[in-house]
């Protein structure tokens, strides 16, 4: 008469009944109220009616009925209450409580009125993970809901093995859940749960992403080459993966495809290039380890560069590999695989090695450094000149003996002038200028003469004048 909702008072009659026994009469008193939710797959629990009902029933001993009841059932159900004051003790005596009326009517109201998680949930609290499986399963439910109702509870609780075992069982080859697995990867991923991610790539036999978690292991948190030394070992587990991988991939190509949706997959020929990436960063890590050991190592960076980084990093790798041992020879072998692997840019690597030899002040060492160059088989005839012509910035500052010395060094004449000119070194440029053939010197002379009438330097200005 007053219009007010009636949902309210149907609910509470409900529980009433639900309170005395009377599970029939409470489903039809919670049919007026209670309402299936929209979305099946939204990730709650339902309802806070519904969640009542179920905490009820969950938390309640079995009263005993003898309204149309079978009498034995009700002796049956009396042992039980007499063995147990609860039903979670129930779960754990029996191992499953399907035959309990009261499981029944939680999967009654569950099922007509809760959504998928809440359905999973109550089976996951009851010990039955199988059934929330099949469930998850049966209903193609969105990974959200395997990751909240299902992965989060297993390996808080400790029972990811549990669960993998069961993921098995139910299919051996893991595709019907292959969408769940990776979504599982994901959120540990963004958890920073590294460890359990690598026990599940590994269970998932994803070998090329096992390989990318252990360089992370490698790399991470490392503030030497003294403590990648110590974790070597994971390079050695990158390449067991990456080998099974290959072992499979070549087993796998002799019958007939099968497609896997799940594990990542890589060309052959990029998985021999990262097992060859892996042997190198090996001897870099062991070099560079020794070198910290011995006291020879000088550099300091704010991060560690290794082999597994982009192009930048790794040209990193090479200049330190040169710059840490006792001299630039003894790394420069390494130094060279690494730009050759990587078909890095090799002068701009050679031009930061030069710059911070003079910072070092270790001027013989460049002209060690040109000399290895020139003697590597691969570079260009002016490799050496472009060097010493990319570093003059730097070697304003070196004493005038050790830049003549490299000045001199130089292949190209033209390079040497330009060198001089660039260091305002007027006198030597002209003493060059004037070897070349006839026509190029008074070029070159009256370049030198120009250069040194803006300079003020009269002196050279008059010579130049004198020979032309």
């Amino acid at each position: 008469k007053s219009g007010l909702d009636p949902g309210g008072a149907w609910h509470a009659w409900g529980m009433a009944c639900l309170k005395a026994g009377n599970l029939s009469s409470a489903r039809e008193k919670f049919n007026r109220c209670l309402k299936p939710p929209m979305d099946l797959n939204q990730l709650n629990h339902g309802s806070r009616l519904v969640q009542d009902v179920i905490q009820y029933l969950e938390s309640t001993v079995k009263p005993i009925l003898i309204a149309d009841e079978d009498y034995f059932a009700t002796l049956r159900e009396l042992e039980a209450t007499l063995r147990t004051r609860s039903l979670s003790l129930e779960v754990m005596c029996e191992g499953k409580i399907q035959h309990n009326s009261y499981y029944q009517e939680c999967l009654f109201y569950l099922h007509s009125y809760g959504t998928n998680l809440a359905i999973i949930s109550f089976y996951m609290r009851h010990d039955c993970m199988r059934e929330a499986l099949l469930h998850l399963l049966n209903k193609e439910s969105p990974s959200e809901v395997f990751i909240e109702g299902i992965f989060i509870p297993s390996y808080e609780s400790g029972k990811l093995h549990m669960l993998e075992n069961l993921l098995e069982t139910i299919d051996p080859g893991l595709e019907s859940w292959g969408v769940y697995l990776i979504a599982a990867c994901k959120y540990l991923q963004r958890k920073n749960y590294y460890h359990i991610l690598y026990e599940l790539q590994q269970f998932m036999k994803d070998h090329v992403r096992a390989a990318m978690t252990c360089i992370r292991f490698f790399t991470h948190g490392a503030k030497s080459y003294t403590e990648l030394g110590g974790k070597q070992t994971w390079l050695l587990k990158i390449k067991d993966h990456l080998k099974v991988y290959l072992q499979e991939v070549s087993r796998s190509s002799g019958r007939k495809k099968v497609t896997c949706t799940f594990r990542k997959k890589m060309s052959a020929t990029d998985v021999s290039r990262h097992i060859n990436t892996v042997d190198l960063q090996m001897e870099v890590t062991k070099f560079l380890h020794r070198c910290e050991s011995s006291g020879t190592s000088q550099m300091t960076g704010s991060s560690l560069p290794t082999l597994f980084g982009n192009n930048n990093m790794k040209m990193d790798v090479a200049c330190k590999v040169m710059l840490e041992g006792k001299n630039i020879e003894e790394g420069f072998g390494i130094a060279f695989r690494v730009l050759q692997d990587f078909q890095l840019e090799a002068i701009e690597v050679y031009t930061k090695v030069a710059k911070q030899l003079v910072k070092q002040q270790q001027y013989s060492e460049i002209r060690q450094l040109l000399k290895c160059v020139s003697e590597s088989g691969v570079a260009a005839k002016n490799d050496g000149d472009n060097i010493i012509l990319n570093c003059l910035n730097e070697f304003k500052n070196i004493p005038p003996e050790d830049l003549d010395n490299l000045i001199q060094d130089m292949d190209s004449d033209e390079n040497k002038i330009q060198a001089y000119v660039m260091c305002n070194k007027l006198r030597s440029a002209y003493l060059v200028s004037v070897k070349q053939e006839k026509n190029r010197a008074v070029q070159l002379v009256q370049h030198v003469r120009q250069l040194a009438e803006d300079s003020g330097d009269d002196i050279v200005k008059a010579i130049c004048a004198q020979w032309l």
